[in-house]
């Protein structure tokens, strides 16, 4: 009896395997480069000494106008390196000269005239170096001639080293990130948010889908007052709770005070350690809903078989809850912990809206804008966005890693 060749290893198998490998190629390739070269140029970044100006390569600068009057007329370029600490080597200078126009007296030695092309070696422009050049001209109808050489613009070229593509490196971005104790308190504010924040959602997450689980009027006007955390524009919803919470005229404070509750209104969003405490509140408010969506489609899709055994054999609701629901919940709450734990490991916006970072609420994200835009420093924040990325690499190996096979991944 002839053996059966096993699956996938028959010629047809092998051409169909080719096949689809070919069609998803574009695919791969596509979503490789969208995911990969950002990630490279932050890694990149990272291991330089660029700053925000540094962006953008040094090139030099000028501007032409007519200067004096009568014998004394000149035409003046203003040069200028655009960058404060690198020069720019090379520098020439171009300009045709208008037929209205005539040159005359000496040329400056830098400068030569073929016919009516002025060409001038200006050599280096060291960084933040501002310099003039004027050239004698006489003209019958001065107006004339500063029209003229509007329509003639000066070209200037120059050679200048990009920091992003020459071969200087450091790591003194990694070196300040983690230097003193700022880095670890930040880190500790990012784990306390993204921790409280991500398991703060499920639960009410949880508790949402168990209530909306049974069949009731006004269910479906409950469900979209449920989403509206969520649909919402952040700024809108981030604004009204800093208006709800103001410490003058928030009505918050005041309902607190009237009540007895508390003596003297509370910055909520300005003291340590309430405006961490509330910023984690504010995404538990804010991602619930979705959380909520996934666990109640779930729910609906248990087989209520056993819930009426268990009613059967007298268990209790929680005994219900607990021994059947759970189980059947463990898979989709695993992925949206893990989702969740990602999405608010890198969220910036919600913080950056309510507190703008301070007191006690700057995480590793707010960290990554400081350092490039307020502190102006690009790799320093490219350094940050490393390490965030590190630790959410290292978080997903351990949570697959460790995750059991039952709950499906």
């Amino acid at each position: 009896m002839q053996a059966t060749p096993p699956i996938g290893t028959t010629p047809l198998a092998k051409r169909e395997a080719r096949l689809a490998w070919g069609l998803l190629s574009p695919t791969i390739i596509s979503v490789t480069l969208v995911v990969a070269l950002p990630l490279l140029a932050i890694f990149w970044i990272s291991i330089k000494p660029v700053s925000l100006a540094d962006l953008r390569p040094p090139v030099p600068n000028v501007r032409e106008d007519v200067r004096g009057s009568g014998d004394e007329l000149f035409i003046r370029y203003r040069l200028r390196n655009s960058s404060q600490d690198k020069s720019i080597s090379d520098v020439i200078l171009r300009d045709t000269i208008p037929d209205e126009v005539t040159i005359t007296g000496a040329l400056p030695e830098i400068c030569s005239l073929d016919e009516t092309v002025l060409s001038c070696d200006l050599g280096t422009l060291e960084g933040g170096a501002s310099d003039q050049l004027r050239i004698p001209i006489t003209a019958a109808d001065e107006e004339a001639t500063e029209q003229a050489l509007k329509g003639s613009k000066p070209l200037i070229s120059g050679d200048s080293e990009n920091i992003l593509t020459n071969t200087d490196f450091t790591l003194d971005n990694f070196a300040r990130v983690f230097d003193g104790r700022e880095f670890w308190e930040v880190l500790w504010v990012t784990l306390f948010y993204t921790i409280f924040g991500t398991i703060g959602a499920l639960v009410v997450g949880l508790f949402a889908a168990l209530l909306l689980n049974k069949e009731f009027r006004g269910q479906g006007i409950l469900r979209g007052l449920y989403l509206f955390p969520y649909v919402a524009p952040v700024i809108a919803v981030a604004f009204s709770w800093l208006i709800l919470f103001d410490p003058f005229s928030g009505s918050a404070n005041a309902l607190l005070v009237q009540m007895g509750a508390i003596d003297s209104s509370i910055n909520f969003f300005g003291e340590r350690p309430q405006a961490l405490i509330m910023v984690t509140l504010f995404e538990i408010w804010r991602y619930f809903p979705l959380s909520f969506l996934f666990i109640l489609a779930r729910m609906q899709s248990i087989d209520t078989d056993m819930y009426e055994a268990a009613d059967m054999d007298g268990a209790t609701p929680f005994q219900k809850f607990w021994y059947l629901s759970v189980p059947q919940l463990l898979g989709i709450l695993s992925v949206l912990f893990l989702l969740r734990f990602i999405w608010t490991f890198n969220k910036f916006d919600d913080i950056f809206l309510l507190t703008g970072g301070n007191a006690g609420t700057r995480t590793l994200t707010v960290n990554v804008y400081e350092q490039a835009f307020a502190v102006s420093n690009i790799g320093a924040g490219a350094a940050v966005a490393v390490v965030i990325f590190c630790c959410l690499l290292g978080f997903s190996f351990f949570f697959f890693r460790f995750m059991s096979k039952e709950e499906g991944l």
